[in-house]
């Protein structure tokens, strides 16, 4: 066997093991068209490597050698277009058609030209060398500069040289071979095919690893994310606040902790039922999104129960912002209630003292929430210095058991 049927061999084994990699990926994440795309895309792989084994026993191998190039281009236009679904680029569905249509025709037509032409090997190496030029403008393009995208970025920029360099390497290694049937003996196929094996495997290892640290991105992200909310649930609060009040102790900014609650919860879910309760929810949730700064952690620790961490925040400035919520939730008219009625909340405000743990800040502002409470509702309450505050802390202190119990 001739070293470049090896290597031709090799990469059907390959394109065959990625087609159904990617294939397996997009049956887990039907939400991402990506994996479709690649999976096509090695698909298209398989009939340009069969075709090019069909090659050398086709006495008249002009539609092979047509069919093997458009089955290669396909494999590159899925690709293309597999990158801008997973950089959320616009599809260059246009430049794609026009590519195809007319290389094809090209190709067809330059077939009984030399093969040693530069014309003719252009003819079939630029459009693939267009396409991967695409796909590294579209990872360039979305700004993301992670390592795996710039190594993404090279690995595209490599690929589209190699294509538009091959008619010299060509030249250089003694040329194609006179016929399309005896090119496969060639030393210039023994390099396309390495060098093309090396990309594809290249290519498939780092799409896959993007697309599983994507996944497992996801899978965090809902782990630690309020399905009702979309905030951080107390784990992903939890979490996060750890590692900002460490970083706080170390640079010494200021950090303050907003506890928030909402007033009569109970009696909305018993008057008017769950499913107001969660527009109520809802709404205040989006609330805290949309008035916090873009650093802060937001979450719903549970029940009717949140807490915004506020970084470079001290007291004062937390407690204007927590007045501010107040009296935005306080105005607000909620379709699911009459319209007449208003919801409010109760807020308690703890500045970190730079030595303290989250338990014990979150308990300082708690017991903050409680004066509130105890004062009337809806309204704000700054908690005093961690040295005097002596209230005995109740053993479901911060969690909703005892707010309802408070609250009655």
């Amino acid at each position: 066997m001739a070293g470049a049927s090896f290597i031709l061999a090799i990469n059907l084994f390959i394109a065959a093991l990625f087609a159904l990699a990617f294939f397996l990926v997009a049956a887990t994440n039907r939400n991402d068209g990506t994996p479709r795309w690649f999976a096509l895309a090695y698909c298209c792989g398989l009939l340009y490597i069969g075709a090019e084994i069909l090659l050398p026993i086709q006495i008249n191998a002009q539609l092979t050698y047509t069919a093997g190039f458009a089955a290669f281009l396909g494999a590159v236009a899925c690709v293309t277009i597999g990158i801008a679904s997973r950089y959320r680029q616009p599809i260059p569905w246009g430049l794609v058609a026009v590519t195809a249509v007319l290389s094809i025709i090209a190709n067809w037509l330059a077939y009984d030209i030399g093969r040693d032409s530069i014309v003719r090997m252009l003819a079939y190496q630029a459009p693939y060398a267009l396409l991967q030029a695409v796909a590294a403008q579209l990872v360039w393009r979305s700004r993301r500069r992670h390592p795996m995208d710039v190594a993404l970025l090279v690995l595209f920029c490599l690929s589209g040289l190699q294509f538009i360099t091959k008619p010299l390497v060509a030249q250089w290694t003694g040329g194609a071979g006179d016929f399309s049937q005896s090119y496969i003996s060639t030393t210039y196929a023994l390099y396309s095919q390495s060098f093309g094996a090396i990309l594809q495997v290249a290519l498939g290892l780092l799409t896959l690893l993007m697309l599983v640290r994507d996944m497992l991105v996801e899978v965090t992200a809902r782990s630690e994310t309020d399905p009702l909310s979309s905030l951080l649930n107390r784990r992903g609060f939890e979490d996060r606040a750890v590692a900002l009040l460490a970083a706080a102790t170390q640079s010494g900014v200021p950090v303050t902790l907003v506890a928030s609650d909402l007033d009569s919860f109970k009696s909305i879910n018993d008057n008017f039922g769950h499913d107001t309760g969660d527009q109520v929810i809802i709404a205040f949730a989006s609330l805290l999104a949309s008035s916090s700064p873009h650093k802060a952690i937001i979450s719903r620790i549970g029940g009717e129960e949140f807490a915004v961490l506020l970084p470079g925040t001290n007291q004062a400035a937390a407690r204007l912002y927590a007045e501010s919520l107040r009296t935005a939730f306080g105005s607000m008219a909620i379709g699911a209630l009459p319209e007449h009625m208003r919801v409010t909340a109760s807020f308690g405000v703890a500045e970190f003292d730079g030595k303290e743990s989250l338990s014990e800040l979150r308990r300082r502002a708690d017991t903050a929430l409680y004066v509130s409470k105890r004062g009337g509702r809806d309204r704000v309450s700054v908690a005093a210095d961690p040295d005097e505050d002596e209230m005995p802390m109740h053993p479901l202190a911060g969690t909703t058991a005892i707010r309802r119990a408070r609250t009655g």
